[in-house]
């Protein structure tokens, strides 16, 4: 996990819905470390964002002033100070939430929230926890994604899942409970983090006005520049919706066709596999004839088919539709500055719609904050001046990265 940040979360507990801070592992010379906002024994938790803006400002005497970000997360206004969604975690959910249909959404949220857990168990060095991880060893199951619930072994195993939390959730809340402190907070400092969040809302809704007013504002139109523009913008592939894409990988380049329909992928290809072309032309001549692949059912791939059987069709990838995969493993273990940002996001890109395609989670538990490698992805993909630069070693990050090479390269299959 990317060192040197700590982050607002919130945690839905008996007590309430309560924020806090959280110090994913860092390195101190030879150690490492994770931590949460407490001292001692105690685990800090605030009922509002302003009480923990105020005692972050007022006090000095917790577990996280000695961190290297304490100095960066005490300057933030209270509005920073809110935790993000993906940083909420419902522990009296839970129980819910595992008896609920074993969905993308849902494997993913309980996978994410139980790690939270195991990282308060640790931390807190609570028994309990420990004892929960340890004597159910079918939450395993979660990082693999929703696939790991397919069929009846699957449900099966979303079944024990649900009675192995049934039966001993309340025990780990009720553990969890007892390190939980909710500290007394200058009430002046409060006021003035309470006046900040509020001229924060003032602004996004001015903001939303403006917004709003701009949109009932006609702009002049360029009858000729909007002509120009459109010839441009409306190729063959555009008009069809369907592109062409290039995907460099360590054994060549490769080319295959992706389009989205309702925002989902889907590619030249079937059962999850993608069809790929070693050239331009190997690919036009593959369209031209009859195949069984999935982009056949979509409603505009006769004109691709049509065009290639008349000689007409031109195989040509946009920039945007260009994927690049070698070195990137390479960069993240070298640290952030030698890592491409456009590269790398173009990959996720990739591997997120390939994954997608084949109806796949994986990809994106892998990827999820909540672990080393999507920690470090989100801190170069989603700059925030506050954040502080990873320090290495990058060796995990960049081993789980190649892992995801290796299982998109796996998804091609080469006509």
């Amino acid at each position: 996990m990317a060192s040197g940040d700590i982050v607002p979360i919130a945690l839905g507990l008996t007590k309430g819905d309560l924020v806090t801070l959280w110090a994913p592992r860092w390195r101190d010379g030879d150690d490492e470390w994770q931590a949460f906002l407490g001292h001692e024994e105690d685990l800090y938790g605030f009922e509002s964002v302003a009480e923990l803006a105020a005692f972050i400002r007022t006090n000095s005497d917790n577990d996280l002033v000695d961190h290297p970000a304490w100095k960066i997360i005490a300057g933030l206004s209270a509005a920073e100070l809110e935790p993000e969604e993906q940083y909420v975690f419902d522990l009296v959910g839970v129980p819910e939430l595992a008896a609920d249909d074993p969905d993308p959404e849902v494997v993913s949220e309980l996978e994410e929230t139980l790690e939270m857990v195991r990282n308060i168990g640790d931390v807190c060095e609570l028994e309990t926890v420990t004892k929960f991880f340890g004597s159910h060893p079918v939450l395993g199951a979660l990082p693999g994604g929703v696939r790991a619930f397919e069929g009846r072994e699957g449900e099966e195993l979303w079944d024990q899942i649900g009675a192995a939390i049934a039966k001993d959730w309340e025990k780990v809340i009720d553990a969890i409970d007892s390190v939980v402190t909710i500290p007394e907070v200058d009430a002046d400092a409060v006021s003035v983090a309470e006046a900040e969040l509020l001229a924060a809302q003032e602004n996004i809704v001015d903001a939303e006005d403006a917004a709003d007013s701009d949109d009932d504002e006609i702009e002049p139109v360029d009858l000729d520049e909007d002509d120009e523009d459109e010839d441009e913008e409306l190729s063959f592939w555009h008009e069809v919706g369907i592109d062409p894409v290039q995907i460099v990988t360590s054994d060549g380049t490769f080319f295959t066709l992706r389009c989205y329909v309702d925002d989902e992928p889907i590619f030249l290809g079937k059962n999850g596999s993608i069809t790929v072309f070693g050239s331009e032309r190997a690919l036009a001549r593959y369209l031209a004839d009859d195949h069984e692949h999935d982009l056949a059912r979509v409603s505009t791939y006769g004109e691709v088919q049509t065009a290639a059987v008349d000689g007409s069709l031109d195989v040509e990838v946009d920039e945007e539709n260009v994927y690049v995969l070698p070195g990137v493993a390479e960069d993240l273990a070298a640290g952030p500055k030698s890592v491409d940002t456009d590269q790398l996001d173009l990959a996720v890109e990739l591997f997120t719609d390939a994954a997608d395609y084949a109806e796949d989670d994986s990809v994106e538990s892998a990827l999820a904050v909540s672990t080393p490698l999507g920690w470090y992805v989100s801190y170069l993909l989603n700059p925030d001046p506050s954040r502080m630069a990873p320090n290495p070693p990058f060796d995990a990050e960049s081993e789980a990265w190649k892992a995801l090479e290796v299982a998109f390269e796996a998804r091609l299959e080469r006509a």
